[in-house]
């Protein structure tokens, strides 16, 4: 299923958005060989023009949709990473953003995006998560970032990721924040005691909206206490309510490990 996703940016509004994101890459073996994967990092605003950032600054880790795989490492910043990175958000949130790209015929979780019912979550994550992981622990190696403060969101396939990293390393996140995604209901006790918000809209045709309510269901079932956001009349596009609400990106920006 290729999934489609409306866009609000043009590409020379991406190509201007690019420029304030630096290049980095990883190396990630697949199979026999060595893949290299590129991604884009913001820089808190603090550090713009010095180089230098004064003490340490939140993470967000930003997953991407269908949409804008490819090896350009440019489509992966419509959305999230280019609100974040207009100059009054970077004022309000200063931080760095991960954005890291997905090959194109890859997935972040290798599973249907649309069937209303889960499958096990696989033992290991995709060759393209697995690189995620990789350019976040690249970042935190050489950045100030706090690590009490790293926070996880994607859309749509994206959203499968969020909830599939999650669940495989939950210590690492401080929240996150799922868009019209779906997960394994079966290891939801691993992100239980995560904050959580999650956002999906009830006439999405892509991802079946079942997806973000079982999630839902099961966390809370194993003790947890996500805030669930269910839009009515919102079809697939319900990361702009999402992540243009100066709300929820301060509750994002509020926790803490």
């Amino acid at each position: 299923m290729q999934a489609t996703h409306a866009t609000n940016e043009s590409a020379e509004t991406i190509t201007d958005v690019a420029a304030v994101y630096a290049e980095r890459s990883v190396n990630v073996a697949e199979g026999a060989t060595t893949v290299e994967f590129r991604y884009r990092l913001l820089h808190p605003e603090p550090a713009v023009g010095n180089g230098r950032t004064t003490g340490r600054y939140p993470l967000v880790l930003y997953l991407h949709g269908a949409g804008e795989r490819g090896t350009d490492n440019s489509k992966q910043l419509k959305y999230l990473p280019t609100w974040l990175a207009e100059p009054a958000m970077r004022q309000k949130y200063p931080c760095f953003v991960l954005a890291p790209q997905c090959r194109m015929d890859e997935r972040w979780v290798d599973v249907s995006w649309a069937d209303a019912t889960s499958t096990p979550q696989p033992a290991t994550p995709t060759v393209d998560l697995t690189a995620a992981t990789a350019a976040l622990e690249d970042v935190l190696a050489q950045e100030a970032v706090d690590p009490d403060r790293i926070y996880l969101t994607g859309l749509s396939m994206g959203g499968y990721g969020t909830w599939d990293l999650a669940a495989r390393i939950p210590d690492r996140f401080a929240a996150i924040l799922p868009v019209c995604g779906g997960g394994d209901e079966r290891v939801a006790a691993s992100i239980a005691s995560l904050p959580i918000w999650c956002f999906h809209g009830d006439a999405d045709t892509a991802v079946p909206v079942e997806r973000s309510r079982a999630m839902i269901l099961a966390v809370k079932a194993a003790g947890g206490r996500p805030i669930y956001s269910e839009l009515a009349g919102v079809g697939h596009d319900s990361w702009t309510p999402a992540y243009r609400d100066d709300f929820v990106l301060d509750w994002l920006f509020s926790q803490r490990r």
